[in-house]
């Protein structure tokens, strides 16, 4: 089945439509290409969110995955996710937690919090 989707890597927003044999067009650049493929065999999203925090300054600490885990795992991965309390010292890149969903990704804080 044929998809057209826009390219969200660059600033360009090429328009681009796979065919069924994973044929690219519309795309300016190379990585459009590969975007496009990757989106429709295998989409990833990059997980940003907030864990609970045991801490005097702040209730939750940001965090974000270190690579895109499986679009399809996003929801395990944040039941998970949910579970989480941080206690202080914690510093950016601390795994917060390891293999999220079983996607063989871990989640980093992306904030030092000292107390």
């Amino acid at each position: 089945m044929a998809t057209d989707m826009t390219c969200i890597i660059c600033p360009r927003g090429c328009h681009l439509h796979i065919d069924d044999d994973l044929n690219v067009t519309g795309n300016s650049c190379p990585r459009g290409a590969a975007y496009a493929r990757q989106e429709v065999t295998d989409p990833r999203r990059t997980l940003t969110t907030t864990v609970r925090c045991h801490s005097e300054l702040l209730e939750v600490c940001p965090v974000k995955t270190i690579a895109p885990i499986p679009k399809g795992k996003v929801f395990d991965a944040m039941k998970e996710v949910n579970e989480v309390v941080l206690v202080p010292p914690v510093h950016i890149g601390d795994v917060v937690k390891a293999n999220i969903a079983g996607a063989g990704i871990d989640l980093v804080a992306t904030r030092d919090i000292e107390k």
